[in-house]
């Protein structure tokens, strides 16, 4: 990629590429298109400014093109692993006017609408609501000999949802460089009750852990209902900051060194496509806290890049904003948050 050679990255995120699928709530289909939650987390902090490195795995069939399209938005993209073999990263998911996500059957939601089924897509079976198997790497997993070495100078490394394995091993990996801030947004696949006992190995000595209300309520189902509780337990892993996202309700943000909750409502906006919201929060969390270290900016800026992300279609989409946009929205966010 000498094409698009650019400085040693700042901020490291690792993640998943997919091939997207997508009915938006306003019925349109987006098929085989770039996504997964790496794309849009780097999109979520590139609003804010900052190199990255990414950090994913895709099969020897993922389109060179893409990543030559991600190269050219200043992404560094040695870090994208290539299997020698194929490995299947379709995904499809269809909202439906209120903006629930369905994940399976995605014949009949074409025929729903009247649309043409991807041929593409055939054969296509949901692998997002699937438990982890702790013991076995997947075809996924990160290999840590892989991953330049001049990433080990980054500051600060993001961690999107990935199999539990490379969320055990690529943070130990990678603080033996310069890496001092350490995010990390878990997958359902392991946020299950049966790990109760292992998660501690994941959120131990992270800065912040940012997880979704859904993912939450279902590890902690049967213990607690309380989400300030919830994050209290977290914390008690050896874990700074939690943030709790919540959608159309915002974020909830627990910062125990400080002693503060707050909470936050989601900046105001016509939603396009919902997809990556949560992804493009814990991006442009990752570029507040660098700038500030302040848990409540951070969040703040997370909010303002998912609500820049949620008005168009495609990872890239928020890459292409009016200059000031995202400052503007920042300003007036902060006079929305509450104390808890």
């Amino acid at each position: 990629m000498d094409d698009f050679a650019i400085p040693s990255p700042k901020f490291i995120i690792a993640g998943r590429l997919q091939r997207d699928y997508i009915i938006t709530p306003k019925g349109k289909s987006l098929e085989d298109v770039p996504g997964g939650n790496l794309l849009y987390a780097a999109t979520g902090l590139a609003i804010w400014g900052g190199n990255t490195g990414l950090i994913s795995r895709v099969g020897q069939d993922y389109p060179q093109e893409w990543i030559r399209q991600i190269a050219g938005y200043r992404m560094d993209v040695r870090g994208i692993q290539i299997a020698p073999e194929s490995i299947d990263l379709r995904f499809f998911v269809a909202f439906d006017d209120s903006e629930s996500r369905y994940y399976d059957n995605p014949i009949s939601h074409y025929a729903r609408l009247g649309l043409p089924f991807p041929k593409n897509l055939l054969g296509y079976t949901p692998t997002v609501l699937k438990t982890d198997n702790k013991q076995k790497p997947t075809p996924l997993t990160i290999r840590l000999d892989s991953i330049p070495n001049d990433y080990f100078e980054a500051g600060a490394l993001l961690l999107c949802p990935l199999d539990f394995h490379t969320h055990t091993i690529l943070p130990v990996h990678l603080r033996q460089g310069n890496i001092h801030t350490v995010i990390l947004d878990p997958a359902f696949s392991y946020m299950q009750p049966a790990n109760w006992n292992e998660l501690p190995l994941i959120i131990k000595d992270l800065t912040a852990f940012l997880v979704s209300e859904e993912k939450l309520r279902n590890f902690f189902q049967g213990r607690s209902d309380n989400f300030w509780e919830m994050a209290e337990m977290i914390t008690g892993y050896g874990c700074e900051i939690v943030v709790i996202k919540r959608g159309r309700q915002g974020q909830m943000v627990y910062d125990k060194p400080g002693n503060n909750r707050w909470i936050i409502p989601p900046y105001p906006v016509r939603i396009a496509n919902p997809l990556g919201a949560g992804d493009a929060f814990c991006g442009g969390f990752l570029a507040g806290f660098q700038k500030t270290f302040s848990p409540l900016e951070a969040a703040l800026y997370g909010n303002i890049s998912a609500s820049i992300v949620i008005e168009g279609n495609g990872a890239f989409y928020g890459l292409d904003v009016l200059p000031g946009l995202a400052q503007y929205r920042l300003d007036a966010l902060r006079e929305m948050v509450q104390r808890a």
